[in-house]
Formats: structure tokens, C-alpha cells, sequence
């Protein structure tokens, strides 16, 4: 579904989402950006698909509680089968005594 979208729409359908949780949060642009630091006209930025600087738009996902969504945007990188067979050898499977 992503995909087929120019990054313009895809701005566009965020900055709809944000305004929608926004208005399900009961407030409004201005007690958003007053809470999150930011300026009114950030948040209609935002809202309305416009690009802005990516630390405001954590800033404001902050303040919506929707920072746990990024794992979602980027997944953390998991290492290759190939990569976890190379650190399992050498992890230590037995603790030996040492003879005198």
C-alpha cells in the first residue's frame, strides 16, 4: 500500500493520522504544540503534509503517545543465521576444572 504512494501523499495520509489522534485526544493545535514545545504552526504543518524536521515530529509523537509505533517504521536489525551460528561457537557451553 505504501509503496504505490509518492512521498507527498504519504506526508499527507501521516499528517492525517496525527490530526486524527489528536482530535480523539481532545485537543487542540495549540495545547498540542504547547505541550510538546513546538509552534501552532508546526503542528498544521504536520497535519496538513508539510514537510518538517524529523526530531519535531518525534516531538509531537512523543507528546501523542505514539513514540512505540517507530519500532514499527525501522525494526531493529536482527543478525543473519549465518552471523548467529558465528557468535554461538563461541559462547562458553561448559566451565572445566583445571588439574594442579
Amino acid at each position: 500500500m505504501w509503496t504505490e504512494l509518492s512521498d507527498t501523499a504519504i506526508l499527507k495520509k501521516l499528517g492525517t493520522r496525527v490530526k486524527a489522534y489528536r482530535i480523539a485526544k481532545g485537543m487542540k493545535q495549540q495545547e498540542l504544540a504547547d505541550e510538546s514545545g513546538v509552534g501552532v504552526s508546526t503542528i498544521a504543518k504536520i497535519e496538513n503534509g508539510q514537510s518538517v524536521a524529523l526530531s519535531l515530529l518525534v516531538t509531537v509523537m512523543r507528546t501523542l503517545g505514539l513514540l512505540e509505533n517507530f519500532d514499527l517504521l525501522v525494526p531493529e536489525q536482527k543478525p543473519s543465521p549465518i552471523e548467529l551460528l558465528r557468535t554461538q561457537g563461541k559462547q562458553v557451553k561448559r566451565v572445566r576444572t583445571r588439574k594442579e
